[in-house]
């Protein structure tokens, strides 16, 4: 029994209680969801969380609140319009956050009768290591993303490679971390490469990154087994005993409830989907998805349409139509007369689809994907070949990992995000997935079974175990600190 379980479970008076951790994921799908899988496995080794959330992400937190009701609780403060600061909505977001929840959040602990131990918050709320050492307490990063690219963002916000020349073709290499991985300027994330000496408003956003560099330590949605190399190198940045890689974090494989409605609800029944795809073949359909955020420009989604025409294969191709809600006319356009065309070999679905189901599905071999962490681990932990075409952020180092270090995936596309690719290469990358001589499949398969036995047991059950013993040990010091202040 974990030791904070075992803890509650004794609930003797010389035994402390069980810990108390807030948990404070950034406003976004693709941030909520695996942080609130990880807050699943926390209070099943009898954590007490309390999660900080927004009433519009608050029904979320439903499923929590029912399985674990006396070791749940929400916290839900709202968000106030600020004043804007930037044109950028991710930094607009982060500084909202600090302007209003710092002092709720001060307030709320310092009136609650057995506050956290620590708070454990999203990479893009490094301020809250500020707000932990004014409550006196250890901050924790949670990192939706990869290890290897934590490691090129702290390397790119403590050393500030420079542009020569203002080429977006120059290339940059991190020397410092493993590997020396290179990159063309324009595959570095658009925050940095936008970054300015003496801009208030982006020096904001590098110091939440240097202040995940120094916090107390970081929790990986991510496997050992997966990239080891990086996790290594993280934990000699942090110390022994101060990183943790728990992922995968996705629902168990037997739990189809929770496979089919992670994340939102579909589009259309997800039943209708699974029900097409039981009428194919075992690998013979392409999955295509670019997450829940990025929307394609006419001309790609011409070219995309283009290709699965040429490529003869069936495929579920799953987009949005809007940018941040907003219509707009040269994105989200399906040109006239496609579906007609594919009619019974292809499936269109507008908005959000199943995804975890719809891969862990046997008709699915293959996955066109635009490389976010989330919807890598999905791959993974389904055995599914990816193509990759990476459009910005952390995804052109996860498609480095996936392509060039691992050998799990077929390279798609290789662009600035804008970029057009060929329609009848992409239609040969698209028959390439399904070809099950290929050895990406036996590599993925391979990763995939790695995946399972880790959190099965594994690498990342023990350092869950381990980051719950850090937080008991936490909490024995506060007990202990209460009983020396009662005997003086």
């Amino acid at each position: 029994m974990p030791p904070a379980a075992a803890a509650a479970a004794a609930g003797t008076a010389d035994v402390p209680a069980s810990p108390h951790l807030l948990v404070y994921p950034f406003l976004s799908s693709g941030h909520i969801i695996p942080l609130l899988d990880l807050t699943d496995r926390l209070l099943r080794r009898g954590v007490r969380v309390t999660a900080l959330v927004t009433p519009s992400n608050q029904h979320l937190l439903r499923p929590l609140l029912s399985d674990h009701p006396s070791l749940f609780h929400p916290l839900v403060v709202p968000v106030p319009d600020v004043p804007c600061i930037t044109k950028n909505i991710l930094i607009v977001k982060v500084h909202s956050m600090r302007h209003h929840h710092y002092p709720a959040v001060v307030e709320w602990f310092r009136s609650h009768p057995s506050p956290p131990v620590a708070i454990l918050s999203d990479f893009f709320l490094g301020w809250t290591r500020d707000l932990a050492s004014e409550l006196g307490i250890p901050r924790v990063v949670f990192s939706p993303s990869a290890a290897f690219s934590v490691s090129i963002e702290f390397s790119q916000h403590q050393n500030l490679p420079k542009n020569g020349g203002d080429d977006e073709n120059s290339t940059v290499t991190f020397a410092d971390v493993p590997n020396s991985p290179t990159y063309h300027w324009w595959q570095l994330s658009y925050l940095f490469r936008t970054y300015k000496e003496g801009d208030a408003e982006m020096e904001f956003y590098r110091q939440g990154w240097l202040a995940n560099a120094a916090s107390w330590g970081v929790v990986f949605n991510s496997f050992t087994e997966l990239e080891t190399v990086y996790v290594d190198h993280m934990k000699k940045r942090f110390g022994p005993g101060r990183v943790w890689a728990v992922g995968p974090l996705l629902p168990p494989a037997d739990d189809a409830a929770s496979a089919t409605s992670r994340g939102g609800s579909s589009s259309g029944p997800a039943q209708d989907v699974l029900r097409w795809l039981d009428g194919r073949e075992e690998r013979s359909v392409v999955y295509v998805c670019f997450g829940s955020r990025t929307v394609l420009t006419n001309d790609q989604m011409a070219a995309l349409a283009a290709a699965l025409e040429m490529s003869r294969v069936h495929f579920v191709w799953c987009f949005r139509e809007t940018v941040d809600g907003k219509a707009l006319d040269s994105h989200g356009l399906v040109p006239d007369g496609f579906e007609g065309r594919v009619a019974g070999r292809g499936l269109v679905i507008r908005g959000w689809a199943p995804q975890v189901a719809i891969l862990r599905h046997r008709a699915v071999g293959g996955f066109l994907t635009h490389c976010g962490w989330n919807s890598v681990l999905e791959a993974i932990g389904a055995g599914v070949v990816m193509l990759t075409w990476p459009m910005g952020a952390d995804q052109y180092t996860d498609a480095k990992l996936l392509v060039d270090q691992l050998g799990v995936a077929i390279r798609a596309c290789e662009a600035p995000d804008v970029a057009v690719p060929d329609p009848a290469r992409l239609a040969r990358a698209l028959a390439d997935s399904l070809d099950g001589a290929r050895p990406e499949r036996g590599r993925m398969q391979r990763l995939s079974e790695a995946a399972a036995d880790a959190v099965d047991g594994g690498s990342s059950a023990k350092d869950l175990d381990g980051f719950v013993q850090s937080l008991t040990e936490l909490q024995c010091g506060r007990s202990d600190a209460a009983a020396v202040d009662g005997d003086r």
